[in-house]
């Protein structure tokens, strides 16, 4: 049972706890993600598709969109950026990929693993407060650090990773 003597404070420490937790959790789903994509990478062949993605472009942009939320979740984490253009990011993807799978598979999924490992060491030593910043996206709203890692990042990454190894069985 709680006391009544209860405070302020000591309900943002719970929070604070709990967010933290939280924080090691995002850490962890990001190390599975980055060991799944570890193990079936090396079965990626280079090549474009046609109405579809290849393996390869579809790697091309998973390293693409590592490179960039992980830079943008470090530089609003650490309060070096109040302003995104998250819509003209995405715009750039295309070209990204088409820029992205002129690269061999082993150097985009090298590459992307280590973008994968600085962001895991980011989210496990950076304080839970860091990822509660937020900024502002020149078209839609405000975002905080934590919520570019949980979902534009972590979940887009576990949605192509299942993607990769759906089309690496079928193969």
């Amino acid at each position: 049972m709680e006391s009544t003597a209860y405070t302020q404070a000591d309900l943002q420490n719970f929070y604070d706890e709990l967010f933290d937790h939280e924080r090691q959790a995002l850490a962890d789903r990001l190390e599975q993600v980055s060991a799944r994509l570890a193990k079936v990478g090396p079965r990626i062949k280079p090549g474009r598709g046609g109405r579809e993605w290849s393996d390869h472009q579809v790697l091309a942009h998973i390293a693409g969109l590592s490179k960039f939320y992980g830079v943008i979740i470090h530089r609003i984490s650490s309060g070096k950026v109040t302003e995104v253009d998250l819509l003209g990011g995405t715009n750039l993807r295309d070209a990204a990929i088409d820029q992205m799978s002129q690269i061999e598979p082993s150097e985009l999924l090298r590459a992307t693993l280590a973008d994968h490992a600085r962001t895991v060491n980011l989210l496990r030593t950076v304080e839970a407060s860091s990822l509660r910043r937020e900024a502002t996206d020149a078209s839609s709203g405000r975002y905080s650090a934590e919520f570019l890692a949980r979902y534009p990042l972590i979940n887009h990454l576990e949605e192509h990773v299942d993607q990769l190894e759906r089309s690496l069985v079928q193969a």
